[in-house]
């Protein structure tokens, strides 16, 4: 991609109303716009990021046998009705109706409409357990509309949910999302808590989140030396003295529904000895916009934004100097590598600021300085987001250490 064509270009400065990291980086380095508070357009950097992000999550989905599906958005208000949760859920729902007063609510979320395709078509016990997810929007009448994309009020999901036969059953898939997730985050290169929680509108029961520690999260967690789960503050019992305990920002989070949802809306399936009995069912979350604004929260400096190679727009900043560059790129491409090249006609330093503000891993300089230096003419300056030091590489070199 040429950056004389990159839409858009960015900012010198940050929107006057922005107050977190995520909000002030990702809007100046080109990732996101805001058309009004909660509501984000992801621009096509910040889509390549949430593109790589949601593959991630996908491949550790389907290694545990889920199935992707995608539900639809608009729900009329007699499927809510089943569960009491059109009036439980009033707060954070956003409900319409259409010229013929039918009303309907948009996707806060989809425990209903899967109970309902499971009633539809789950008979027996030997339909069992099924899985299936789908990455969506979801819109919550969110209150506190603010930092940035952390909180908003229409944004990105996946969704996962299982239904099993038993108790038993549930709760061992329960453990291996949980697991899922772990390998997920450590993927994503996040320093994380699995933290027991409450459930809220969701559930009376405990429930698990992801929590990634950060001085910019609304949430605070605690946890002692050798335990596997940290316990966020809402749940919290005892002298908090005996726990170390950061502020953190909640990236997924898992719920064991047990057959509340299925005994509500009479979604059955007959045993073994022939007797009819409610689908236990699960429920599982990953905010992939979120996990953008987190990583921007965790990883940037004082230039800009820090992002590792998972999930990176591009996977190298190829800037020309004095015109030069083009047969680099080329052979960059030709080679496999995603590039970026800042082809622009504008001073070296505005380049330099523009490759540390978007942050991509690895910057490539190539110049007539390069050429004058080095011992073969056509070397390239190599230099990481994360380091000083620069290096003359040639081309075979310059592979290999991406790759």
């Amino acid at each position: 991609m040429k950056q004389s064509s990159l839409f858009p270009k960015t900012r010198k400065e940050a929107p006057k109303d922005a107050e977190s990291i995520n909000h002030k980086l990702l809007v100046r380095a080109g990732f996101m716009d805001q058309l009004m508070a909660g509501s984000w357009t992801l621009l096509p950097m910040g889509w390549k990021v949430v593109t790589k992000i949601n593959q991630i999550i996908r491949e550790e989905m389907n290694a545990i046998g889920a199935q992707e599906m995608l539900m639809p958005l608009l729900h009329p208000k007699e499927i809510w009705n089943e569960t009491g949760r059109w009036d439980k859920a009033n707060d954070i729902m956003y409900k319409l109706s259409d010229p013929r007063q039918k009303e309907y609510a948009l996707s806060f979320t989809h425990e209903e409409i899967v109970m309902d395709l499971l009633r539809k078509n789950i008979t027996s016990y030997k339909d069992l357990p099924v899985s299936v997810y789908h990455f969506s929007t979801k819109f919550r009448n969110e209150l506190r509309a603010k930092s940035g994309i952390l909180r908003g009020r229409e944004f990105m999901m996946k969704d996962l949910y299982s239904a099993h036969t038993t108790e038993e059953n549930l709760m061992e898939y329960y453990e291996k999302v949980k697991d899922a997730y772990s390998k997920i985050f450590r993927r994503l290169g996040f320093n994380f808590k699995v933290t027991k929680a409450s459930g809220g509108v969701f559930t009376d029961k405990f429930t698990h989140e992801f929590q990634v520690l950060s001085d910019a999260g609304e949430d605070t967690i605690y946890w002692r030396d050798g335990d596997p789960e940290a316990i966020n503050e809402e749940v919290l019992k005892g002298d908090k003295k005996d726990y170390k305990s950061s502020k953190a920002i909640e990236v997924g989070n898992i719920f064991p529904l047990g057959t509340w949802y299925a005994e509500r809306m009479r979604a059955y399936f007959t045993d073994e000895d022939g007797k009819k009995k409610p689908i236990w069912f699960g429920s599982y979350g990953i905010g992939p916009t979120r996990v953008m604004g987190t990583w921007v929260e965790v990883s940037h400096d004082n230039k800009g934004i820090i992002w590792n190679k998972e999930i990176s727009p591009f996977q190298v900043h190829l800037i020309g100097l004095s015109g030069k560059g083009e047969d680099i790129y080329e052979k960059l491409k030709n080679a496999g590598i995603d590039v970026l090249f800042d082809d622009r006609d504008v001073p070296a330093g505005q380049k330099f600021n523009d490759a540390d503000l978007i942050g991509i891993p690895v910057r490539l300089v190539v110049s007539d300085k390069t050429g004058d230096l080095s011992a073969q003419a056509g070397e390239i300056e190599y230099k990481e987001r994360t380091s000083d030091k620069t290096e003359l590489l040639d081309f075979e070199e310059v592979i290999k250490k991406i790759k």
